[in-house]
């Protein structure tokens, strides 16, 4: 699949304007404060430890870094827990690292401030996972019931990163980083090869788990903050209605709430999901004032405390919980 462009979240001009001599100097003193750490990180793409060098931009990617790199890699992520990726500017210490590294993992679209800089890097390896599955175009509405009722919300569409909620589309970008690590270090082909099998299994797993416990529900219709699930609801025959489009951050028309109050009447919906890096307050305001409950799906952008699990696939589960919870599934 060839890369596409995503609608880009936030834009670029809000950045916070500083001196370019500013900038210049900072950088030599984030690249001179690394060179100083790490002695290697050459051609090979190495470090000190003579382990491949990895950037990750996101915990998603980090996950698949981790997993399928075992203890051959060692893994950086640009995103600090509990931060919204959609926010992230990369600093001149940050740029540093990435062109230390020998690998860069990434989401083109998701964030602009990442692709900028991995694109301006010289690093070897750059792996746009966007580019090892095909994306789509989502809006708000998303999944059976979007083709069954004509519905105009305003809200343009387009191409949607996320990728990683569906575990078939992340299957098939776990095994282009498998194949990717291995050319990048064939030393270690064979555990690479070994690793991406067990991963692909495990999200094999974990789609069956989804498909048999999602196949007979009370309610095919969730509402869920912003358009995060929309590969998973068309991958299990639901629907996703979003109070905001891809944007997290974007606000609801009143028109569109009035909508929102109206279908999940009619189609039995009984809770709103929120998420935990971006605002409750909308969700929690649309359910009280439908008289529905409020529960956490998280769009696993990241790992917190708040967390339902440690990891990708334990909080996958609590996903799948809360669903089954939510749709009355028998």
């Amino acid at each position: 699949m060839s890369v596409m462009n995503v609608r880009l979240p936030r834009p670029l001009s809000r950045r916070r304007l500083i001196s370019t001599t500013a900038v210049a100097a900072t950088t030599v003193l984030g690249l001179t404060a690394l060179s100083a750490c790490s002695t290697s990180t050459a051609a090979d793409g190495k470090n000190s430890d003579g382990k491949l060098d990895v950037v990750a931009s996101f915990y998603p990617m980090q996950y698949l870094a981790e997993r399928i790199g075992g203890s051959h890699v060692s893994v950086t992520n640009l995103t600090e827990p509990g931060q919204e990726p959609h926010d992230l500017e990369v600093s001149a210490q940050q740029r540093a690292r990435i062109e230390q590294a020998g690998v860069a993992l990434y989401l083109k679209g998701l964030q602009p401030s990442v692709d900028e800089a991995i694109s301006q890097s010289e690093i070897g390896t750059k792996v746009d996972a966007a580019s090892l599955t095909s994306l789509e175009k989502h809006g708000s509405e998303v999944g059976g019931h979007a083709e069954e009722h004509d519905h105009d919300h305003g809200d343009e569409q387009g191409s949607d990163p996320h990728i990683w909620l569906d575990p078939v589309k992340y299957s098939e970008v776990a095994e282009g980083v498998g194949k990717a690590l291995e050319k990048a270090d064939p030393d270690h082909a064979a555990d690479y090869k070994k690793n991406t099998a067990a991963l692909v299994a495990d999200l094999g797993k974990l789609n069956t788990a989804f498909e048999d416990g999602l196949k007979n529900t009370d309610s095919k219709v969730f509402i869920t903050t912003h358009a995060a699930f929309g590969y998973l609801a068309e991958r299990y025959g639901l629907t996703e209605e979003a109070i905001s489009g891809l944007d997290p951050e974007s606000e609801p028309s009143a028109a569109r709430v009035k909508d929102l109050q109206k279908m999940a009447k009619a189609d039995g919906v009984t809770t709103v999901f929120y998420e935990t890096l971006v605002s409750d307050k909308t969700a929690k305001t649309l359910a009280g004032d439908a008289h529905l409950k409020t529960d956490v799906l998280d769009p696993l952008e990241g790992i917190t405390k708040k967390s339902k699990g440690e990891d990708y696939l334990q909080v996958m589960r609590s996903n799948l919980a809360a669903l089954q919870k939510a749709l009355g599934a028998k």
